[in-house]
């Protein structure tokens, strides 16, 4: 079984100790931060406006997001600390318009000391590595954040027939339903997403590796 490098005993320190903090959350790294923000001011994020970054890296993202976002406006989560400070202190112009503490360490899910006035939130290319239950949890734990508008994510999609198969997706990446990376079926993604309270819009944007944008929308 392939092991996910993501959960392997020391692979944040030896990445981070040969200086490869951008090597570590894929390539593309000006490309995707760019396709990222801009899906996000797509679904309405204006400076004003409060952004949960979740899987957040290297602030791959985030330093695009920051200078974009009123200061403080921008949160970011993710399963190594670390690793977003190596990003903090190597990718962000202005440093000034971030305090450190607003980015967390979190592997659950949990949010812990993320405000309740969080308007948009994201986690781009988070969920092809993990199981499908941790979609599901995040889903179900964004949910106290009264004031959150809008959740973008990818995932990976595969046909019903291929559900417990290898896929190889249009850009060449062979996804899987037990393994890393992971992909879906998209009806089960619509019954996991009402669940949870959310309405799920499928986005015709073209990503990296062939994953697909979905923007969750809270239910009344």
């Amino acid at each position: 079984m392939t092991i996910n490098p993501y959960e392997t005993d020391g692979f944040y320190d030896a990445a981070l100790a040969a200086g490869r903090h951008r090597a570590i959350v894929g390539g593309r790294w000006d490309e995707t931060g760019r396709i990222a923000l801009a899906a996000l001011i797509e679904a309405g994020l204006a400076p004003h406006h409060h952004l949960l970054d979740i899987g957040a890296g290297a602030l791959r993202l985030g330093c695009k997001a920051v200078p974009y976002l009123e200061p403080g406006h921008y949160w970011a989560t993710d399963a190594s600390r670390a690793l977003m400070l190596a990003g903090y202190h190597a990718e962000l112009d202005d440093p000034g318009r971030l305090d450190p503490a607003q980015l967390i360490e979190d592997a659950d899910f949990a949010f812990p000391g993320v405000p309740e006035r969080i308007t948009h939130a994201i986690a781009f290319a988070v969920f092809p590595h993990l199981p499908r239950s941790r979609l599901q949890l995040a889903l179900s734990r964004l949910r106290r954040f009264i004031g959150l508008e809008k959740f973008l994510f990818t995932v990976f999609l595969a046909p019903d027939a291929a559900a417990a198969m290898p896929y190889r997706q249009a850009d060449g990446v062979v996804t899987h339903g037990q393994r890393a990376p992971y992909h879906l079926i998209a009806g089960e993604l619509e019954e996991m997403a009402q669940s949870c309270g959310w309405h799920l819009a499928r986005s015709t944007r073209m990503l990296p590796r062939g994953q697909i944008l979905f923007t969750a929308t809270p239910m009344a």
